[in-house]
This record gives C-alpha cells, sequence and structure tokens, in this order.
C-alpha cells in the first residue's frame, strides 16, 4: 500500500484552549512530567521544544504525507525525527519492551491495534483539542487512541479492460472481467473487501458467508486474480482492483488519471483507519502530543488529503483544489464503520480457513 503525500503550514497560535494531558499511573519513562496535568497548548509547544525531538514507529516518510509533516514539526518547532518502519502489531511489541528505555514516543497502527494498545497499557492519553469533531467510533473515549485519517473500500477499474465500469457489488457480480482483492490469508485490505462485500450482500461483523461465496463465485468463473499491485494494475493484468479509497486514487495517479475510474461501491462499503497511539513510556510525551494535535489541525488533515487519504474531521476547511483530489462525499452515502469490533476480531480469524476451503479451491 503507498501513498503521495504533500504538506503545508503549522498551527503556532492558532489555539488558545485548555488540553488534558493526563498519563498512566507508575509510568517508569520519561513522561512522568506529563502525569496528571492539565496542560495549554502554549505549555505542551514549549515542552515539546525542550524535548526537542520526536521518534515514531509505523510512520515513514512514504506513507500518510509522514515526510512533510515531520519536516512541518522540525520547521515550526525545531523537533528532530527519526522513525522505524514496522507493522501495528510489531509497535506495540517494541513499546512493551522498551519499558525501561523507549525508543519510541509514537506509532500510527490500524484501528484495531488501539484498543489493544490501551488493553496492555501502553498508551498515554491525550486528547487534542479538535476532540469534539472526531466520531465516536474513531476514538477512545479517554484518549488512548485516535484516527487521523481512513480508508473506504473501492473499486478501481481499468477502463482499457472494461467498457462500463461497475458502480455496485451486483454490477461486479454481473460483470465478466477479472477481479482482485489480493491475498485474504494475511491482508488487511482484502479482509475488508469481504467483510463489504459481506455488507452488501446481507452479512456482517459476525456473519461472512455472504461475502466468502460472493468471491468463490468469482473465482469459480475464473474471475478472481492476481495481486492488486501498481505494477499488475500499469500492465493491465487486473480489470477491477478492490482497494482502499486511498491507493486506489494513488495508483490511479500514479499510473495514468484517465485511464481509471474510482467509485465507492453503492449497496454498501466499510470505512476504516489508522490511530496515533503515544507510547506510555515515551521519553518525549510532549513532542507526541504536539504531533498528534498537528495531525488533526486543518492544515495536517488537509495535508493528508493531498496524499488521498480521508481526514476524519468531517468538518476540516480544505481547499477547493485539495478537495478535487478525494472522492465526492456523496459515494460514501452507504459506507459505514465496522460496528461490532469484539466479533469482526474472532472472525478475522477465521477468514485464512474460510478462504482457502471456500475460495482458493477454486482459483485456477
Amino acid at each position: 500500500m503507498g501513498f503521495h503525500r504533500a504538506w503545508k503550514k503549522g498551527i503556532v497560535g492558532v489555539f488558545a484552549l485548555s488540553l488534558l494531558a493526563a498519563c498512566s499511573e507508575d509510568s517508569k519513562s520519561g513522561n512522568a512530567e506529563a502525569s496528571g496535568k492539565d496542560l495549554s497548548l502554549d505549555e505542551i509547544i514549549t515542552k515539546a521544544k525542550e524535548e526537542g525531538e520526536v521518534n515514531s514507529v509505523g510512520m515513514p516518510d512514504t506513507w500518510a504525507n509522514w515526510v512533510e509533516t515531520w519536516e512541518e514539526l522540525g520547521t515550526e518547532y525545531s523537533l528532530k525525527h527519526s522513525d522505524t518502519d514496522m507493522s501495528s502489531a510489531e509497535e506495540l511489541a517494541k513499546f512493551d519492551a522498551e519499558k525501561n528505555d523507549a525508543t519510541a514516543d509514537i506509532g500510527d497502527v490500524g484501528i484495531a491495534f488501539g484498543p489493544i494498545a490501551k488493553d496492555k497499557g501502553l498508551t498515554l492519553p491525550y486528547k487534542t483539542s479538535y476532540w469534539d469533531d472526531i466520531p465516536a467510533w474513531a476514538k477512545d473515549n479517554e484518549g488512548h487512541w485516535v484516527l487521523g485519517y481512513t480508508g473506504t473500500i473501492s473499486f478501481l477499474t481499468d477502463k482499457n479492460n472494461v467498457e462500463n465500469s461497475p458502480k455496485s457489488w451486483e454490477d461486479l457480480k454481473n460483470g465478466d472481467y477479472v477481479v482482485s482483492i489480493g491475498d485474504a490469508l494475511t491482508a488487511n485490505q482484502a479482509q475488508f473487501a469481504i467483510l463489504a462485500a459481506s455488507y452488501a450482500f446481507g452479512g456482517d461483523e459476525s456473519n461472512l458467508e455472504p461475502g466468502i461465496e460472493f468471491f468463490a463465485e468469482l473465482a469459480k468463473q475464473g474471475r478472481l486474480s492476481g495481486d492488486p499491485s501498481v505494477a499488475n494494475l500499469e500492465k493491465g493484468e487486473i480489470d477491477v482492483a478492490i482497494l482502499w479509497d486511498f491507493n486506489s486514487l494513488g495508483y490511479r495517479s500514479q499510473i495514468d488519471d484517465s485511464r481509471f475510474e474510482v467509485v465507492i461501491p453503492k449497496e454498501a462499503s466499510v470505512i476504516s483507519g489508522y490511530a496515533t497511539v503515544i507510547n506510555k513510556y515515551a521519553k518525549h510525551p510532549h513532542a507526541a502530543m504536539l504531533t498528534r494535535e498537528y495531525i488533526l489541525s486543518d492544515e495536517g488533515q488537509e495535508n493528508l488529503a493531498k496524499g488521498y487519504a480521508r481526514p476524519i474531521r468531517e468538518n476540516v476547511k480544505l481547499s477547493d483544489e485539495v478537495r478535487s483530489l478525494l472522492l465526492p462525499k456523496e459515494m460514501y452515502g452507504n459506507a459505514r464503520p465496522v460496528k461490532n469490533q469484539k466479533a469482526w476480531e474472532e472472525t478475522t480469524k477465521q477468514i485464512p480457513q474460510m478462504w482457502q476451503e471456500k475460495v482458493l479451491i477454486h482459483v485456477k
């Protein structure tokens, strides 16, 4: 999965609000100073500058426009930065293993890992001044994790291969083109594609049978094939790829804007996203808080949008130029977040076996 990103402007002097900067008790880290205090943004900025750096995990330059995020934090607040790229699970393992000598201050994890991080006692809760602008499903009510941007399952259609681009799951079902969702045994994106199809055909988080059956039928017809990578799409090997909207838009931009069409399927789709988690044991907790504040600012949200990631703040002010990079809001009318997270966590464990037994056996 890849993003194309750009970033502008800071937030110094924008807010005069008081911010909650609470920390879990008995921390062994350098963040003890942050514990139990209500700090204004100016105080957070001052303390962040004193810390002088912020070290992230899973937030590399090439993902989610972090490169310019870090540049702006450096320019505006004199924060040095380093990142170690890793998966969500690896990020939490690192937080846990380095309790006595933390090298990471903040990470970006898939939404399912936010509650896990909280349950493991690895997070420093912090609510930004935009807290009320964040949907309830996209944040922890104590501030342990919060989404910065979302992804919604979409169709990316190669118009060179497909005369009438599918607009719905029913269109996809009745078509004759090659479809790809990637490796559902391991890929988070592919598993959410199954959930989206399940929504469309009457299923839900605890019942993926409709989605599995849909893809099994495509496999029986010889229509399920390939990896939806930029290279394969560019070669024309895939007619329709089912991807997060930010990937569809990003891939289209990388290859040829005029060649590909991107839509959110009409009947149903699923919205997910990525959340920041601040390490409970962070040596630079205020710098991490300031980073989260920046990500959720108007400027931060706009620049995520420049990389095709849909801002979590629906009321954020985007320039016309940046808004034009995203799909129309109307397309998302039947897209929804996971309603039963516990059920989804259990069901995803069953996907590899279901996929092997009911879908892969038909793939030619």
